[in-house]
C-alpha cells in the first residue's frame, strides 16, 4: 500500500518541480518531439489520394494504441525495478508531459516584445500560435497570447493530470499523443479538414471534462465565483466545444474580450466574441493570468494525488 501511494503520489510531485523549474530545455531530447515527427511521416505519405478520413482515423488510432503499449510495459517493467528507480522513471515522464512553465515564459516574452516593437511582438507569439500573425496588431497579439495561455492551462497541464489520475503514466501519456495528433493535423482547412477529422474529434472527447474542469479551478483561483455566469453565457458559443472554456474564464476573470476571426495557412476563419469589454491589454493582465494559471495548477495537483491516493486506499482496503 506504502509503495503504491509513494509509486503514484511522488512522481507527481517531482515532475510538476522539474517543471517549473526547468520547463521544456532544449538540450533534452522530448518524446512529444518523437510523437509529431512520427504523425508528420503519417501525414505526408497517407493524406493524398481517396479515403482520407478512413486513413487519417487509422493513423490516429494506431499511434494511440502503440503508445499505450509502449508506455504500459515501460512502465510495468521499470517497476521491477528498485522503487527509487521506478519513481524516477515515472518523474521524468511527468516531467515531459506537463506543459506550464515554458508557455508561461513564452507569454511573458510576448507581452515584452510587443511593448517594444509590433514587429517583435509578431514574431514572438508566432512561436505559441498557430494562426498567421504577420497583420496583428498589439491587441491583437495580447490577446492571442492569453487565449493560448488559458488553452494550454487546459491542454498541457489540467488535462494530462487527470489523464494520468485515469490510467496512469500510458493514459497520460495516450493524451498528448491525441493533442498532438490535433496540433498538427485537427485543422479545418483543405489540407487537414478530411484527413485530421478523426484526430480532433478524438481530441474533442479526451478535453471534454478538463476543459470544464479547467474553467472551474481558474474561477475558484480568481475568488470571483460570479464568472461561473459569465463561463455559462460564452463558452459554446466558441467554435471548439472545449477551448470556449477556460478561454471565457480568463475572460471573465479580466473583464477582457477574446475570439474574433483568425487567419491558419491562409485561410480566414471566423470566430465568435467571447466578451463584450475590448479594452486595452497591459501586463498586468498577463501577470494576473499568470497568478491563476500557477494556483489553477497547485489545485490540480492537490486533486490529482487525494483522488488517486483515494482509489489506491478503497482498492487495497476491497
Amino acid at each position: 500500500m506504502t509503495n503504491a501511494l509513494l509509486l503514484y503520489a511522488l512522481p507527481i510531485v517531482i515532475g510538476w518541480i522539474l517543471d517549473l523549474l526547468l520547463g521544456d530545455p532544449d538540450f533534452l531530447p522530448h518524446p512529444v518531439v518523437l510523437m509529431g515527427k512520427v504523425i508528420a511521416f503519417f501525414e505526408k505519405r497517407l493524406n493524398k489520394g481517396k479515403d482520407k478520413v478512413f486513413k487519417g482515423a487509422v493513423s490516429a488510432i494506431l499511434l494511440v494504441a502503440i503508445t499505450i503499449v509502449f508506455f504500459f510495459f515501460l512502465i510495468h517493467y521499470s517497476d521491477k525495478l528498485p522503487i527509487i528507480c521506478a519513481i524516477l522513471i515515472r518523474s521524468i515522464f511527468v516531467f515531459f508531459f506537463l506543459a506550464g512553465t515554458t508557455l508561461i515564459r513564452e507569454v511573458r516574452a510576448v507581452f515584452k516584445a510587443v511593448d517594444r516593437s509590433l514587429d517583435e511582438g509578431r514574431k514572438q507569439v508566432a512561436r505559441i500560435v498557430g494562426r498567421e500573425t504577420s497583420s496583428l496588431s498589439a491587441q491583437e497579439i495580447r490577446t492571442a497570447a492569453l487565449e493560448t495561455l488559458a488553452e494550454n492551462l487546459s491542454d498541457g497541464v489540467i488535462a494530462p493530470l487527470f489523464w494520468l489520475m485515469v490510467g496512469g503514466i500510458p493514459g497520460m501519456a495516450a493524451y498528448k499523443m491525441v493533442n498532438t495528433l490535433d496540433s498538427m493535423i485537427g485543422y479545418r482547412t483543405e489540407r487537414y479538414k478530411d484527413f485530421g477529422r478523426f484526430a480532433a474529434k478524438l481530441d474533442d472527447i479526451a478535453n471534454w471534462i478538463p476543459a470544464r474542469l479547467t474553467a472551474i479551478l481558474m474561477v475558484i483561483a480568481s475568488g470571483k465565483l460570479k464568472t461561473f455566469k459569465f463561463v455559462r453565457k460564452y463558452a459554446r458559443q466558441h467554435a471548439s466545444p472545449n477551448s470556449g472554456y477556460p478561454e471565457s474564464a480568463l475572460a471573465g476573470i479580466l473583464d477582457v474580450q477574446f475570439g474574433g476571426p483568425h487567419t491558419y495557412f491562409g485561410e480566414v476563419i471566423d470566430k465568435p466574441f467571447i466578451g463584450e469589454n475590448p479594452r486595452p491589454l497591459t501586463s498586468e493582465d498577463a501577470d494576473k493570468a499568470i497568478k491563476i494559471n500557477r494556483i489553477s495548477e497547485v489545485m490540480m495537483i492537490v486533486l490529482t494525488i487525494a483522488v488517486g491516493a483515494a482509489a489506491r486506499y478503497l482498492i487495497f482496503w476491497t
